[in-house]
């Protein structure tokens, strides 16, 4: 009798053990990737992404578990990699939208870049961003960065990645796309390039 108690309490014990440690370190769903390491939902591109390496960082994280990554994997990597994805535009017709997300930077020699673009049925650009014009370099811890393009009612497709070119590592994670007012003004390259093609406050009141 006194054997059958104390194998009970030792079985309890070790059940309770076990439920403590599964409380403390409780199973994580890590993403599936393919045999490239490319997240499950995107697809990778670029002018040379055999000069790059794309995988799921079970290390690195803005927030969560995990975060996605490019990085160089030649010592003098040739073109640039794009870890994007694209959608219809269809919910997001004659809006503006924000795409924001955390980022963070590694000895980037060349440049990275956050990057949207909306085409019409045809593939023609309507709107696009790729921060040419403050590119990420260097070394950065997480910071948050945001572009903001309107959508005009004959869009037909919504793209939008990560970009890398030369040396260098970048994460990405918290991605978020989302609608805006008109109060929030957009960072459309082609809108500030069209631009140019007019005068500007001739009358000086600007």
């Amino acid at each position: 009798m006194k054997c059958k108690i104390f194998i009970t309490f030792i079985i309890t014990f070790l059940s309770a053990n076990l439920y403590s440690q599964q409380q403390d370190y409780p199973l994580v769903s890590v993403p599936q990737t393919n045999d490239k390491g490319i997240p499950t939902g995107w697809i990778l591109g670029g002018s040379n992404p055999q000069d790059y390496a794309v995988g799921v960082d079970l290390t690195e994280s803005y927030s969560g578990f995990t975060s996605a990554y490019l990085k160089s994997t030649s010592s003098k990597p040739v073109g640039f990699v794009t870890l994007m994805q694209t959608f219809k535009a269809n919910n997001y017709r004659s809006q503006r939208i924000k795409l924001s997300a955390y980022i963070k930077t590694k000895f980037v020699a060349g440049w990275s870049a956050l990057w949207m673009r909306i085409n019409d049925i045809s593939g023609k650009p309507l709107s696009f961003d790729d921060m040419r014009e403050r590119p990420l370099i260097g070394s950065m811890i997480w910071s948050s960065v945001e572009i903001v393009l309107d959508v005009p009612p004959m869009s037909d497709e919504i793209s939008f990645g990560l970009l890398l070119q030369g040396k260098g590592q970048i994460w990405i994670d918290n991605i978020k796309i989302t609608m805006v007012g008109e109060d929030v003004p957009v960072t459309d390259v082609l809108k500030n390039k069209s631009d140019s093609y007019s005068p500007k406050n001739l009358d000086f009141e600007e």
